[in-house]
């Protein structure tokens, strides 16, 4: 991962950038480095999910996918003890 930065502008709501002000202070960190915390911290959770759903799009316009139909079907196989 690159260490470079690059500026952008935001707007925060008024309470919110209240509670980054308040947590920078008691810490003794920068608004920003609050906020690419959060930033990475929603990168981590949420985001994460949402990379996920990309990948799975691209993998099934690769076609690399199973049909459900088939997975089922081996599952019940499986169960029945006839494929182990």
């Amino acid at each position: 991962m690159s260490n470079t930065s690059e500026t952008v502008t935001l707007s925060i709501p008024a309470e919110v950038l209240a509670d980054i002000e308040a947590i920078a202070e008691a810490t003794d960190r920068s608004r920003s480095y609050i906020i690419v915390r959060a930033l990475k911290a929603y990168l981590l959770n949420e985001g994460a999910n949402i990379f996920a759903s990309i990948r799975g799009h691209e993998q099934i316009a690769a076609g690399e996918y199973q049909d459900i139909d088939d997975v089922i079907s081996d599952m019940d196989r499986i169960i029945a003890g006839k494929d182990a």
